[in-house]
């Protein structure tokens, strides 16, 4: 439990991913008991935990912010909640657009489509190295922007 509460944000879930795990311990163990059993378990919450992100579906941003032209219904604990999301959104949309473009193509690439470095270092034609520096720089960059801080000369592109 501890481990699942330290590595998972969603706290209701908690109960429901420990009886996940147990299920599948379960039924690994009628095929065959593991030799050591608590790496086996913590080995399973990870993989479990692993799969729920992978799950879980990247919403486009324009989709969000427009989500009222899409005529759907919205579980809003208010309208002020709804608006200052649109508004965060919208301010992480501007900042993205402000990045130097090959920062922007990498930070867009890894972080929203989900690809992998070797995937986006294919489709720009730059090494995988590169793509991790310009994500490194490409974050720091994001962060800078959004949070208002005085850009660090040292992480300058």
């Amino acid at each position: 439990m501890q481990y699942l509460r330290h590595n998972w944000r969603d706290q209701s879930d908690i109960e429901d991913l420990v009886q996940e795990v147990y299920v599948r311990v379960f039924e690994a163990a009628r095929k065959e008991i593991p030799e050591k059993a608590k790496p086996f378990l913590f080995t399973t919450a990870r993989n479990l935990l692993i799969n729920r992100v992978r799950d879980r579906r990247v919403v486009p941003m324009e989709a969000a912010l427009d989500l009222d032209a899409l005529g759907i219904a919205i579980d809003t604990p208010s309208p002020d909640q709804g608006l200052m999301v649109r508004d965060e959104l919208r301010r992480l949309r501007e900042a993205i657009d402000s990045l130097p473009p090959r920062f922007r193509d990498v930070v867009v690439m890894r972080r929203i489509e989900d690809l992998s470095r070797a995937e986006v270092a294919q489709r720009l034609g730059i090494s995988e190295t590169t793509v991790s520096d310009y994500l490194t720089k490409g974050m720091y960059l994001l962060a800078d922007i959004i949070y208002g801080e005085t850009i660090n000369p040292r992480r300058r592109p």
